[in-house]
């Protein structure tokens, strides 16, 4: 998230949180696709990690791109950190470890969204390469341990970074050493919103699985496909993994307020400064627990909004769905993920078949499945096949979905096309993080540093 919410409104009930969900139906002529996408920075001289400050760090990186693109500053106690598009059409941030995160615009067609990643990534590359920096496209960080990883100076993540040792084993490395591509996807009522919901909980795993991009820790094999799905096993369970509440067919707005207002929360924005509120729920809050803390100690939307923000579900709900489950990767990965769900999730006949498909899996089953991909990937097994098979059905439907949308560029090809890095890895049988680990065995010579020439931007 570029920027946290600044909204005043005070909050008078817990209906007023249901309705802020609510919010975000849409009619299908309004639906569009917003594409998130992280990248390691690192100098080439050493293959390093970046800094934030000084002529050649994160921070000149960010001026660099404001003086090329006019986009606004996003300052944060008087530091540059992050872009914002003047009316709202994307935005660059930083997360914790100097990864450098284009926030999309909310486009139409993944032919727009294809074009945006690569406009981004040129353009970040014209500014970044006289300083010898390039980006690496994977989805955790393979060399650099936590205490050589940089910090930005952000003031939501210092708050974070005193809290995530309390809660979880991994949550300091998910802050700093990994990445992610996700998408982001709109619903037009509540019921639309429960069955894309369902759907893209249960097929999370999968997605992780064909995303698996992170085999490498410390310079070393970690044993794992997808380190950073690991992860997220053991980050802040309270506000992460997969949600059984989710599974109910009742499941609605109303249930996941419910939910989020029993989470710890972050912090409040009082005057440009952030309080440290990791000490009570939102509920909480809304009772008063916060009068003496902090001016104006009583809840916001903006508060609201924010702590939206910092939930960490495999399928986030603000007013779009979030699709939080793959690794970080190389570029053609950045135009495939939301390809993948777009078909699944934005055409009827797609959805009915994949709801169909899905619909006997229950959350114990979901759940095993989630807790051996980060090992298996597309090789973990589910009742009596393997992720594979379950891949190629799953492919079968994105494909017919993007293809019964009809969304054509210039030269006459629709959207399918998007998906043909993600039948090689069906084909194959391997995943990324497995093509890595046999380079690494063979002509990489058992060093990991030839990832940074094979996966950089």
């Amino acid at each position: 998230m570029a920027r946290d919410t600044t909204d005043f409104r005070p909050i008078e009930g817990v209906d007023e949180l249901v309705e802020h969900l609510a919010e975000g139906n849409k009619p299908r002529d309004k639906w569009r696709i917003g594409t998130e996408h992280e990248k390691f920075p690192f100098y080439v001289d050493g293959n390093a990690p970046v800094p934030y400050g000084g002529e050649r760090g994160i921070r000149a990186i960010l001026e660099g791109m404001q003086s090329k693109l006019g986009w606004d500053p996003i300052i944060d106690d008087g530091r540059i950190i992050g872009l914002v598009e003047p009316t709202g059409q994307g935005a660059i941030s930083l997360e914790p470890g100097g990864q450098f995160e284009l926030s999309g615009a909310p486009l139409e067609t993944i032919h727009q969204t294809c074009r945006e990643g690569n406009a981004h990534l040129a353009q970040v590359r014209e500014i970044a390469e006289p300083m010898g920096i390039r980006f690496l496209g994977l989805g955790g960080s393979p060399k650099w341990s936590l205490a050589e990883t940089p910090k930005m100076p952000k003031s939501r993540y210092e708050i974070m970074t005193r809290y995530m040792p309390k809660v979880g084993t991994k949550g300091l490395d998910m802050m700093y050493r990994t990445c992610t591509i996700q998408v982001n996807l709109d619903f037009e009522s509540e019921a639309d919103m429960r069955r894309k919901m369902q759907v893209s909980l249960k097929l999370q795993p999968l997605s992780t699985a064909l995303f698996a991009n992170s085999p490498f820790t410390d310079s070393h094999p970690n044993g794992l496909q997808s380190w950073r799905g690991d992860i997220w096993r053991d980050t802040d369970n309270q506000r992460s993994g997969l949600l059984e509440f989710c599974f109910s067919p009742e499941f609605g707005f109303a249930d996941y307020v419910e939910w989020a207002l029993d989470v710890p929360m972050y912090f409040v924005i009082r005057d440009g400064h952030y309080h440290d509120m990791t000490h009570i729920t939102f509920r909480q809050f809304m009772a008063g627990a916060a009068r003496n803390e902090v001016p104006d100690g009583l809840p916001t939307m903006g508060d609201w909004a924010n702590h939206l923000s910092t939930l960490f579900p495999d399928v986030r709900l603000k007013r779009f769905l979030e699709m939080r489950g793959a690794d970080g990767g190389p570029w053609r990965r950045i135009c495939a993920l939301p390809a993948f769900w777009v078909g699944l999730l934005y055409d009827e006949a797609a959805l009915d078949a994949a709801e169909a498909l899905t619909s006997s899996w229950s959350y114990k089953e979901v759940l095993a499945m989630r807790n051996a991909v980060p090992e298996q990937g597309i090789s973990a097994p589910f009742r009596n096949t393997t992720l594979r098979e379950i891949a190629r059905d799953v492919m079968v439907i994105s494909r017919m979905g993007l293809k019964n949308r009809g969304r054509k560029n210039r030269d006459g090809y629709d959207e399918t096309s998007f998906l043909n890095t993600l039948d090689e890895v069906v084909a194959r049988g391997t995943t990324s993080a497995e093509e890595m680990l046999s380079a690494y065995h063979t002509r990489w010579g058992g060093s990991i540093e030839p990832v940074f020439m094979e996966y950089a931007y």
